[in-house]
């Protein structure tokens, strides 16, 4: 039976590309929120191999108002590396990781910070329950092929699953410490992985329905990104295949 355990410290974590100009709008928006929170609250960016000033105005954005940690990736290796670097260094005792572009709002972390506090391990943000509102939709070409990726990972990889992709996830420190260790997609498929990992390591998964608002200047490409994400998600079923609890 899970049992209830006291949180005292997030760690948000934020994979960032190019990101100068959505950055400081949802960096000022998680500010906000932790302002209101009782626990401690600090900020780690990682900035992917950026072009743009994305660091310096995190850097900027960010002052004194809450602990921040930058670190950059030379050259850009990807979300999934982006989130495991941003993961093993984490210090709070939840690590949550989140889209720079907050589609799916800072407030709905109480959700998922209620499920680890009574006793879950992993808490992932869901826009496929029935109690899910997603109140801006993708194009419905891009909604219906990610369901159908989304069919293919229950199939496949993570029955019982709704939502493998939705960007924001969060993690005991424990958790996201081992899971990062054995983390090795660096494609968008990794989100996948990290759930593949956690289930095989025996963590308690808990899946929880938030309001999502699509952005439409999503960087994910269906027609190339697609058929490489299903090959990843083929290989790092066989990859973990003999992995278990320790």
């Amino acid at each position: 039976m899970p049992t209830s355990t006291p949180i005292r410290s997030l760690t948000i974590v934020i994979p960032a590309y190019n990101e100068a100009e959505r950055l400081p709008r949802s960096l000022m928006r998680i500010i906000d929120w932790a302002s209101g929170q009782r626990l401690t609250v600090d900020l780690l960016v990682v900035d992917d191999g950026s072009v743009d000033d994305t660091a310096r105005i995190a850097e900027e954005t960010v002052g004194d108002k809450l602990p921040l940690t930058v670190l950059r990736n030379e050259p850009n290796r990807g979300k999934g590396f982006s989130v495991r670097r941003g993961m093993s260094e984490a210090r709070g005792d939840c690590v949550l990781f989140t889209d720079a572009d907050l589609s799916t709002p800072i407030e709905e972390a109480d959700r998922l910070l209620a499920a680890i506090a009574q006793g879950a391990d992993v808490a992932i943000g869901s826009r496929g329950m029935t109690a899910s509102a997603v109140q801006v939709h993708q194009p419905w070409w891009r909604e219906k092929s990610g369901q159908l990726f989304g069919l293919l990972v229950q199939l496949l990889v993570l029955p019982g699953i709704h939502d493998s992709q939705c960007g924001f996830k969060c993690f005991r420190h424990e958790a996201a410490k081992k899971i990062s260790r054995h983390q090795t997609l660096e494609s968008w498929a990794f989100d996948v992985e990290v759930l593949l990992i956690a289930r095989k390591l025996g963590y308690d998964v808990a899946e929880i329905p938030i309001r999502w608002v699509n952005d439409p200047n999503t960087k994910v490409a269906i027609l190339s990104d697609g058929p490489r994400m299903l090959i990843d998600m083929v290989r790092a079923r066989l990859r973990h295949r003999r992995l278990s609890p320790q």
